[in-house]
């Protein structure tokens, strides 16, 4: 009995310790969001198998569920890993051509759809949003070659 009620406890502790470390968590994308689910609902479900007395299923569901609940409370504690910020072109400056791709317009698009273009690509791509520098200088870079 008393075996029961320390591992009843100790599943607890775990299941608030993912609860805390998801209510402190900073979700940036939808992905984390849904590994969070995840990660929370495995708990869940782990804490109703010990308590249903189907204990062996349990552990092996928090041994799978372990290593993601720490690489998700890790990333909460460092702010995340940054994405990957591909290295700058050697080739020289952008031509009128790339940035038009950059934007997704097609070439002869006016000021307005340029600007909207940019706008709407930077809300994406900013770096305070967690999207990457060099994509957001690319935006930038466009913007300003083919507004003059």
């Amino acid at each position: 009995m008393m075996l029961w009620l320390l591992l009843g406890a100790g599943v607890l502790f775990v299941f608030l310790g993912g609860l805390h470390a998801f209510e402190t968590a900073k979700v940036k994308t939808l992905k984390s969001l849904g590994s969070w689910i995840l990660a929370l609902g495995g708990l869940s479900l782990a804490l109703l198998l010990i308590l249903t007395g189907r204990g062996s299923i349990a552990l092996g569901a928090i041994m799978l569920l372990g290593p993601l609940l720490w690489q998700l409370w890790k990333g909460s504690q460092t702010g995340g890993p940054r994405p990957f910020s591909p290295p700058p072109r050697s080739g020289g400056a952008m031509t009128r051509a790339e940035a038009y791709q950059v934007l997704g317009l097609k070439p002869g698009a006016t000021e307005p759809e340029i600007r909207d273009a940019h706008r709407r690509l930077m809300m994406a791509a900013h770096p305070d949003h967690g999207g990457s520098d060099w994509l957001a200088t690319r935006i930038n870079q466009a913007r300003d070659i083919l507004l003059g």
